[in-house]
């Protein structure tokens, strides 16, 4: 009986997760604060985080965080920095096995499940510090000081003085259906439990942000048609750490390489099902890898061949941009909305376009023509230094945020 009763909870309780959109704002907060009460309390920390740069040593003007997916809000503060403005991440996550580096890292639960007190403490400490902050895909930063609502929290900054973006990476504000309806290999068709989870996830953060008076950002162009008046901040890379003198299409059967970060997003299925018959016909050597360290990703991209991104979204983003800053031959699906995004900044993108149907007609014109391919990978490196050194990011942000020019600490 009772592990029936559990059961219809644990039910009922996902048939709300999946229609939190569609929630009152109040008992969406109160299912937040009911979650959360359910895990043990956590001691607060001896201090409140960091809000000073390490790189500069002075006292933040902006904060990023609490995502840094993929490295992006230490990238972003980093940027920053170079340009003359002091700033800091930080990073909250569930699993610290995936996790990068961050100015402060903590684990999820430590920063919901302290007291109000402290949470209060880094509020005020945030406030009486920096000009402005960055909330990333649509997560606290606060933890329950605000309900768990990022909206609320930048309400509350911006009552203090403090400017406040949103910033949105991808699956926190893309609608899964809108994207099945417009993509024929959409990672999101037909939809399963999953996908109806993403889907609650980017209509609840939809629904929070259309209430925010400020700006919005995106790091990827495909998400700028689906929020009219966002800006586009680049997604960040070190050029110099993945640059790569090996030769390009040297070998007989070059090293065709997909390192996948989501296998179901990234379409690694359909990659495997066109390289096959390449591979047995020892017409390219392929490798494929997955949760491993960022180092051994650089050293595999440093001396591959082609690099196959992702065939089933319709975008480009940090693995691409590596690839690209070694100089090797990307191939991926790229929505022809992206590419005109990238046009108008001014540099054409240097990805060679395949669907997945047509990749293995693709990798064979690439082994037919490799002075061909070795020309459009050569635009690869000056590409990355143009748009995702970080440089436009930090003027997008600066723009954004409307930053003065640096002030004296």
């Amino acid at each position: 009986m009772a592990r029936r009763a559990r059961g219809l909870a644990a039910g009922a309780a996902g048939t709300l997760a999946a229609r939190r959109h569609r929630l009152p704002p109040a008992l969406d907060r109160a299912l937040d604060a009911a979650k959360w009460a359910r895990t043990p309390w956590t001691a607060d920390p001896a201090d409140v985080p960091t809000l000073v740069s390490p790189r500069s040593g002075r006292t933040a003007r902006v904060l990023i965080g609490p995502a840094n997916f993929a490295g992006q809000g230490l990238a972003w503060a980093s940027a920053l920095d170079r340009s003359g403005v002091p700033a800091v991440s930080w990073a909250f996550s569930a699993d610290p096995r995936f996790g990068f580096g961050a100015d402060h890292s903590a684990p999820l639960t430590q920063v919901h499940r302290a007291s109000r007190a402290y949470q209060r403490r880094v509020f005020a400490h945030v406030v009486a510090t920096v000009e402005a902050v960055v909330i990333e895909a649509g997560r606290p930063l606060f933890g329950r000081l605000h309900g768990y609502d990022p909206v609320a929290e930048a309400r509350a900054l911006q009552a203090h003085g403090v400017r406040v973006a949103l910033l949105w990476h991808g699956t926190d504000i893309r609608v899964p259906s809108a994207h099945a309806a417009t993509h024929p290999d959409s990672p999101f068709a037909p939809p399963d439990a999953r996908t109806r989870a993403l889907e609650a996830v980017a209509l609840r953060n939809r629904r929070r942000a259309a209430a925010f008076d400020g700006p919005v950002l995106v790091s990827t162009p495909d998400l700028l048609p689906g929020w009219p008046g966002a800006l586009w901040c680049p997604v960040a890379v070190d050029a110099d750490a993945w640059a790569s003198d090996a030769p390009l299409l040297a070998r007989t059967a070059p090293l065709v390489v997909h390192a996948p970060s989501n296998r179901a997003l990234k379409g690694t299925d359909l990659v495997e099902r066109a390289v096959r018959a390449l591979e047995a016909d020892e017409l390219v050597t392929y490798r494929a890898v997955a949760g491993v360290p960022a180092d051994e990703v650089r050293g595999l991209y440093r001396g591959a061949d082609v690099v196959l991104d992702q065939f089933r979204l319709g975008i480009y983003g940090v693995a691409a941009c590596e690839a690209m800053a070694a100089g090797r031959l990307v191939v991926s699906q790229v929505d022809a909305q992206v590419r005109s995004a990238v046009a108008a900044l001014g540099p054409e993108l240097p990805v060679r376009e395949a669907t997945a149907d047509q990749l293995e007609s693709t990798l064979r014109a690439v082994l037919a023509d490799r002075d061909a391919a070795r020309a459009l990978a050569a635009q690869g490196p000056a590409f990355v230094r143009e748009l995702h050194d970080g440089r436009r990011s930090a003027s997008v942000l600066r723009e954004a945020l409307r930053l003065d020019e640096p002030s004296g600490d």
